[in-house]
């Protein structure tokens, strides 16, 4: 039996706070605001050689523009120990590498653009495993979808934090993925790096300029472009700043 409800949103919570907030519904909201703070102040300089990297080899493949479709994924979780009433919901990357066959369900989505996220995902795609709400918030590995969106169980488990009275087995409200993990990424790829790169991006022009990790950042379910997806991949080449 799988753990039950990990990876958590707080969707429910924050919609009460913003009603207004249709599209994109606050989750995280608490963990997602200390990670703003701790990469406000990113590394002076740092965009340029991956951005120069990444556009050579872009240039090397023949320098095919990627359509804007959404194909990879970013999905948080928190490492590190926190109840939620009663339950720890600690999932770290080695956690998921421990289960058997080192996949898992990933439940406990009650935002419903991450929901609409999650339906979207097709078999194979790639994820990147994001720490979340921890001392340093960052990529730490790659994961893959192995089984496409179906009914979320602790919706209906009224032991579970995340239990929806609301929801019907007739018609569940909230939906789940199974992802496996792939490899770690060759180094860890911190926010605050991420973020650098972003505002460059914005600034001058990049792959980065839109990225929802900074446009939603309190959605723990989070969509990337092909060129997203390959630039933040291309960084764990780089050294860190």
């Amino acid at each position: 039996m799988p753990w039950p409800s990990r990876k958590r949103d707080k969707g429910a919570v924050a919609d009460k706070k913003e009603p207004d907030a249709k599209i994109a519904k606050t989750e995280e909201e608490t963990s997602d605001k200390e990670e703003e703070e701790k990469s406000a102040k990113p590394p002076a300089g740092s965009s340029k050689s991956g951005w120069k990297n990444w556009k050579k080899k872009e240039s090397e493949s023949g320098g095919e523009e990627s359509k804007i479709t959404y194909c990879h994924w970013l999905l948080k979780s928190e490492p590190e120990s926190r109840l939620e009433k009663g339950v720890d919901v600690k999932f770290s990357v080695d956690d998921l590498k421990a289960q058997p066959n080192q996949t898992t369900c990933w439940d406990g989505v009650r935002n419903y653009q991450a929901r609409n996220f999650l339906r979207s995902m097709k078999l194979g795609q790639q994820a990147f495993f994001y720490h979340s709400n921890c001392k340093e918030p960052g990529i730490v590995a790659l994961v893959k979808i192995v089984k496409e969106a179906y009914p979320d169980h602790t919706q209906f488990d009224q032991k579970d934090p995340h239990y929806d009275s609301t929801s019907r087995k007739e018609n569940p409200k909230w939906s789940m993925v199974d992802v496996q993990f792939v490899r770690m990424t060759k180094r860890f790829i911190p926010l605050s790096e991420i973020k650098a790169h972003h505002l460059a991006h914005k600034a001058e022009g990049g792959p980065l300029k839109d990225m929802m990790l900074f446009t939603r950042q309190r959605l723990s379910i989070q969509p990337l472009t092909q060129e997203e997806f390959d630039f933040v991949l291309s960084l764990e080449e780089e050294k860190p700043h």
